[in-house]
């Protein structure tokens, strides 16, 4: 995906104290309308600090789904972050691989039938993947950090945010266990998107 320019502007902040620490937590409203969000925890400017851009996921991170790993991936990140005692969390408002909500159910529909993630989207009229990492850049920029140690197994979120500006002095892979309901979408991932995952 092409560079893009986003201005974000910070909305609102305030303490929120989570399992993981307390951590600050920062709102923006983005070019496109959006509302995206951070959690920063502790001094993040004294060296590289970690970073997970996460995508929303109600399915997962709200209810618990089974059928994805963006909840466990989420709870994982924030454990490390929490232990590290300094992280960002970025949490972008794009919900089924940037899709909507509504869309991204009728593609599981198509996947109870028998296609993967990947071709389910493409039946919709969709591509495999459309998220947008630009905003994740402006948003990392506005917290004056330039260079990241990156918690990720996707190579296209890596590809956009250092073609947005930002550094990867790292990447750390976030893998989760398969299990019987995600081993046929951990293998899509990567024989179809390039996810360096070696669990599958």
């Amino acid at each position: 995906m092409s560079k893009k320019s986003h201005v974000v502007v910070r909305s609102a902040s305030t303490e929120l104290p989570t399992l993981y620490g307390k951590f600050t937590i920062y709102v923006y409203r983005t070019s496109n309308g959006r509302e995206q969000s951070a959690l920063v925890l502790g001094d993040v400017t004294k060296k590289t600090p970690l970073v997970r851009i996460h995508s929303q996921c109600l399915t997962g991170d709200t209810f618990g789904s089974l059928l994805c790993d963006c909840g466990a991936q989420l709870q994982k990140s924030l454990e490390i972050i929490g232990k590290e005692k300094a992280g960002v969390l970025v949490y972008l408002n794009q919900e089924g691989r940037g899709i909507g909500l509504t869309s991204k159910i009728k593609a599981y529909v198509l996947q109870h039938a028998g296609l993967d993630t990947v071709a389910a989207n493409e039946a919709l009229g969709f591509p495999a993947d459309a998220r947008d990492y630009s905003v994740a850049a402006a948003i990392l920029r506005d917290l004056k950090i330039k260079k990241i140690r990156l918690l990720t197994n996707n190579p296209d979120k890596i590809e956009q945010i250092e073609k947005n500006g930002i550094m990867i002095e790292k990447r750390i892979p976030l893998e989760i266990e398969p299990t019987k309901f995600t081993a046929k979408y951990l293998k899509t991932k990567k024989e179809k998107m390039r996810h360096l995952l070696s669990k599958v």
